[in-house]
Formats: C-alpha cells, sequence, structure tokens
C-alpha cells in the first residue's frame, strides 16, 4: 500500500512545488496516511484545505483502503 501512496502524491507534488512547498509520506497504517507538508505547504493557513480536498481525495481515489490522511508534524532535527 505504501507504494501504492507514494504513486499517488507524486500526482499531487507538482501543484505544492508550484506553490513553494512539498508532502513527505511519514507513515501507512490500518488505512491511515501520516504526511508532512514542508516548505510553504507547511505554514500555510489553507493547509488543512489543501490536505483534505487535494491530498486526501486523490489517494483515496488512488487507493480505496485509504480511510484519511492526517498532518503531522515532526521536528525538523531528532531530539538527542
Amino acid at each position: 500500500m505504501r507504494a501504492q501512496v507514494e504513486e499517488a502524491l507524486g500526482k499531487v507534488r507538482p501543484f505544492l512545488l508550484a506553490d513553494g512547498g512539498d508532502i513527505e509520506l511519514i507513515d501507512v497504517k490500518d488505512g491511515v496516511v501520516e504526511v508532512r507538508l514542508t516548505g510553504a505547504c507547511g505554514s500555510c493557513p489553507m493547509s488543512q484545505m489543501t490536505l483534505r480536498q487535494g491530498v486526501e481525495r486523490v489517494l483515496k481515489e488512488a487507493v480505496p483502503d485509504i480511510k484519511k490522511v492526517v498532518a503531522v508534524n515532526l521536528p525538523a532535527f531528532p531530539p538527542m
């Protein structure tokens, strides 16, 4: 399933890159996809709408087993 999600993210990535952002796949577990929005998308007030109406819609069309997509904020550097 992870490979299918990566492939589907490749379809939305150009749109995010055009606006100065990007998306990183963190995990796929029990139909829940965890992603991290980066660049301009990470701090954009419209990021939740982009996530729901753009990313989640495309992922659910490509991989019907996806239940939801959630954005997670991970530290840029792991804690020491």
